[in-house]
């Protein structure tokens, strides 16, 4: 009897043990039946195959990823992560911005309002009334006194032929033209008519002449001294009006196709935060710098009370012409080496990527120029959190293997 019932027990163990390896079976069979996506490492999340293994990088064992139901390119996440990940969206519409480019530029002089006084002839600067640049030279100041043979012999050419306009007959027709061309020397000389009539009072030469300015202006050059000799043409001292500056800035090339002649632009200043000018834009070099690639462009900027100086810096601000179109905000658009794509909430906490053309860049919003369902809502804030979450999971770029 004892033998029969260690028989039974027996076999009762034995029935055990086949039930419990058929349902680990079962369950493993079921399993695998598409509750797991795929294998992957909790260290590198780049890695993803279809079976359990070690890690080829770090040898760990290969963790289970359940089958979620989302399609390649979606993510899902959490009320809480969306909060912490500052992720919002709305839906889009076309809207008017107004463009404004900005650029830096630099205030130098008019170069239409320098002057240069060149000697007019050979000689010996005697004096200089102005040695140091940066002095203030008002109209007819004296300016310099030089010492030349060859004014001193038109000065008693002039002299003589006055003396002799009293003789009467043909010797005095002839001294009146031998004066008059005379005078036409001084003249050319740089001699003004009321320094030429000061002959006639004085019956005097002297090989001393002073010259006045002809204009006003503060001095930029000196390029001589007292006691040099000059030739003729020689240049001597350089004056500037500041009364109307140039301001000049390089743009990248790549923008020369929005810029024209008479474009209107408000310049802003940086050493006079409150000061602000209305100009247009008067000059485009033609020729684009090849090492740097950029364009020079040119604007004239009035200088009352000569305030400004050259040399200050400027904030150039170019008015476009205002712009329809979809617009979101900059930080809203990934742009990768390959795409440029944005994020949008395809349902709620599930999120898909979109590849997208981009357009102008307005104020720190930027054009979209794909066609975008008007209920399609995008991510305008934490679109970086969402492709870096992505990226970490599925260990890839949204956008790999899409055709571009």
């Amino acid at each position: 009897m004892n033998r029969y019932k260690i028989l039974g027990i027996l076999l009762a163990l034995v029935a055990m043990i086949t039930a419990c390896q058929n349902k680990n079976t079962e369950d493993h069979s079921s399993h695998n039946s598409g509750d797991i996506a795929y294998y992957t490492c909790s260290m590198h999340p780049q890695i993803r195959v279809d079976k359990p293994g070690k890690c080829p990088i770090c040898q760990m064992d290969l963790i289970p990823v359940k089958n979620n139901g989302l399609e390649t390119e979606e993510i899902a996440l959490s009320a809480q992560q969306i909060k912490l990940g500052n992720i919002s969206m709305q839906t889009i519409e076309e809207t008017k911005n107004r463009r404004e480019e900005s650029y830096t530029g630099m205030l130098t002089y008019n170069q239409n309002n320098i002057k240069t006084i060149s000697a007019r002839t050979m000689g010996r600067i005697e004096k200089l009334f102005f040695k140091t640049t940066g002095n203030y030279i008002r109209l007819n100041d004296p300016l310099y006194v030089l010492y030349s043979e060859d004014i001193a012999i038109a000065k008693r050419d002039y002299l003589a032929a006055w003396k002799q306009l009293e003789i009467p007959g043909d010797f005095g027709k002839n001294a009146k033209t031998l004066m008059n061309a005379a005078e036409q020397k001084l003249l050319f000389y740089g001699l003004t008519e009321k320094q030429i009539e000061s002959l006639q009072q004085s019956k005097e030469v002297s090989p001393y002449t002073t010259f006045y300015s002809t204009f006003s202006g503060y001095i930029t050059v000196i390029d001589v001294t007292e006691g040099s000799y000059v030739m003729e043409g020689s240049g001597l001292i350089r004056i500037a009006d500041l009364s109307n500056l140039w301001l000049e800035a390089q743009i990248n090339a790549t923008y020369a196709n929005q810029i024209s002649i008479g474009q209107s632009a408000n310049i802003y200043f940086t050493d006079f935060p409150d000061k602000s000018i209305n100009s247009k834009i008067t000059f485009i070099n033609p020729e684009i710098n090849t090492d740097t690639r950029l364009l020079l462009i040119r604007l004239e900027v009035p200088n009352q009370n000569v305030m400004l100086k050259p040399g200050m810096q400027a904030m150039i601000k170019l008015k476009q012409p205002d712009i329809n179109g979809l617009f979101i905000p900059t930080d809203a658009v990934i742009r990768e080496e390959k795409a440029t794509y944005i994020w949008i909430e395809k349902r709620p906490g599930v999120f898909i990527n979109k590849m997208v053309e981009t357009g102008a860049e307005i104020n720190g919003m930027i054009e979209i120029k794909s066609k975008i369902d008007k209920e399609e809502k995008i991510v305008i804030s934490g679109a970086y959190a969402i492709n870096s979450e992505y990226k970490f999971r599925k260990g890839s770029d949204p956008m790999e293997g899409m055709k571009m």
